[in-house]
Formats: structure tokens, C-alpha cells, sequence
């Protein structure tokens, strides 16, 4: 038996989670948290370095996520000045590195089925072609 069947539920700064699949996916779970931590895995950034690097992301939705995972530990969030133009970077907590593994099986993971089932083309080449998560690659 796992940890994760030592009792009924986990609760995690009182928030109560029926496993721990359920705490995990609250953590990183949606379409832009690992992506994020993904960018962050190996130097911390700026925000205007992560917008540059996910351009199918909104201000508004990168902001969110980037709260969020500062908010759960996963991020942490530098302020440099006082006086505008401040300078914010982002970087990995501990809790984020620890995940490091899975974005690493992820990214393999990925990589197999695109050389297994896709193409990789140019942003130019696709404005046509569907790109919503919901097609299935059967």
C-alpha cells in the first residue's frame, strides 16, 4: 500500500484532497503551469522573458498561473527596486525543482509521440491547421 492510501483524505493548508493525484493536478494541473515551470527549470526569468517564450499565453492568463504557483511554493517571485521600472524575476522553489523529474518525463514523453505521430513545422506554416488540445492523435 502507498502513501497515498494511509487515510480517507490529504489535507494540505486546509484544503482537503480526496489522493494524492488530486493534490498533485491542483498544483500543476491546466494548460500553462507546466509549461511555465518548464521555462523556468533551468535559469529564473523575467516576465517579459516568459511572455517571449509562450506567445499563445495572454497577459492576463500568465499572470494568473505565475500568482498561482507562487501562491502553492513551486515559484518564487524577486522584486529588484523601489522605484518604477522595477525588475521581477522568476525562479523554481525547492518544491518547483522537486519537480523537475516529471518535466523531464513529460518532455520525453512529448518528444516520442511528436516523432512518432507528428511533424514539426514552422508558426507561420500552421495559422490554418488546428491546435487545440482537444484532437486526438490516434
Amino acid at each position: 500500500m502507498g502513501i497515498e492510501c494511509q487515510g480517507d483524505f490529504i489535507k494540505v493548508n486546509n484544503v482537503v484532497y480526496p489522493c494524492t493525484v488530486s493534490l498533485a493536478m491542483d498544483l500543476v494541473g491546466g494548460k500553462w503551469k507546466v509549461v511555465i515551470l518548464y521555462h523556468l527549470k533551468n535559469a529564473a526569468k523575467r516576465y517579459s522573458e516568459l511572455r517571449k517564450e509562450l506567445p499563445g499565453i495572454t497577459e492576463m492568463t500568465l499572470s494568473l498561473q505565475l500568482k498561482q504557483l507562487e501562491e502553492d511554493g513551486l515559484i518564487l517571485r524577486q522584486v529588484y527596486g523601489e522605484k518604477p521600472p522595477i525588475k521581477v524575476v522568476y525562479s523554481l522553489t525547492e518544491l518547483g525543482q522537486s519537480f523537475t523529474p516529471v518535466l523531464d518525463a513529460i518532455l520525453a514523453w512529448g518528444n516520442q509521440i511528436a516523432l512518432e505521430k507528428g511533424e514539426f513545422v514552422s508558426h507561420a506554416a500552421a495559422p490554418s491547421e488546428r491546435t487545440r488540445k482537444d484532437h486526438s492523435l490516434a
